[in-house]
This record gives structure tokens, sequence and C-alpha cells, in this order.
């Protein structure tokens, strides 16, 4: 891959982690819950800390994201550091989709009886699905990523 096509996508996940980070800071001053809270009880809610500490997975996976294209820019692909950056994505996928869950069973045992809480268990759904499927294909990825380093590896032994 060209260096500035790499250059470029860890442009874009970091814009992703910026923006990620903005709607995370200014988002409950709008909407929701905590709408009509002053600024130290917005940030002290339990449900908003929550959502503060498990979006930490979401960051660490992104980390990760622009380590593998770090690997990529490198040459170095086909090794087994890039494998378990591959690894550690995968289970950022999954500890968030768990948490998702986690804060989806939580607002529909607890919300309010005056509150409808469709809206926001359809996004813990669709959140969820997204989160099985890039751990579905980070896992086909690894697979792919082992066979092609363990080739490499007998490759290297028979020359």
């Amino acid at each position: 891959m060209k260096k500035m096509s790499i250059v470029f996508l860890q442009g874009i996940v970091v814009l992703i982690g910026v923006l990620a980070l903005f709607l995370l800071v200014r988002f409950p001053m709008l909407e929701g819950r905590a709408q009509n809270l002053d600024l130290l009880s917005i940030y002290t809610d339990p449900f908003i800390l929550y959502g503060y500490a498990s979006s930490i997975a979401f960051f660490i996976a992104l980390y990760k994201a622009f380590k593998l294209l770090g690997y990529i820019a490198q040459e170095k692909l086909f090794s087994t550091n890039s494998i378990k950056t591959l690894r550690s994505i995968r289970y950022c996928a999954i500890a968030s989709g768990i948490l998702i869950v986690l804060a989806g069973i939580y607002i529909m045992i607890f919300h309010h009886k005056d509150d409808d809480p469709a809206g926001f268990l359809g996004m813990c759904i669709l959140t969820t699905f997204i989160c099985i499927a890039v751990a579905t294909a980070i896992v086909v990825l690894e697979r792919i990523l082992q066979n092609a380093v363990d080739m490499k590896s007998e490759n290297d032994l028979t020359i």
C-alpha cells in the first residue's frame, strides 16, 4: 500500500476518535436523561459514567487499528505482532458488544414508566450486531493472517 493511503487511513482513525470523544463530552448536555441537569450532575450520572467507562474498549480498538496501520506502513503485516493487534481489536469488539447489551438490559429494567425505551433498545441492538460483525470479520482476517505467517515461517525454514 502507498504510504499516503496509510497516512490517510490513520488520519481517518484519529478523526473518528476525536469525533467520538467530542460526542461523549457534548451529547449528554443536549439530549436524554441529563438534558435538564446542571453541569456537575450531568457528569456524575451513573449511566453517563457507564457510557464513558464502556467507551474505553472502543478507544483501545481505535488505537490498535492505528497501530495495525503502522505495521502495514512498515511492511510488517505478516508478523505475530499484527495478529496480536487483530486479536486485541476482536476482544475490544466483543467487550463493547457485551457492555452495550448490559446497558440495554439496564434501561429495559429500570427505565421510567413514562419513558419509551424502544429507540435506545433499537440502537443497542444495532450497535451490538455491528460489534458482532466486526468481531467476526476480525476472526476471519486473523485466521488468514495466521495462515500467511505460518506459510512464511515454513518458507523461511526451507531456505
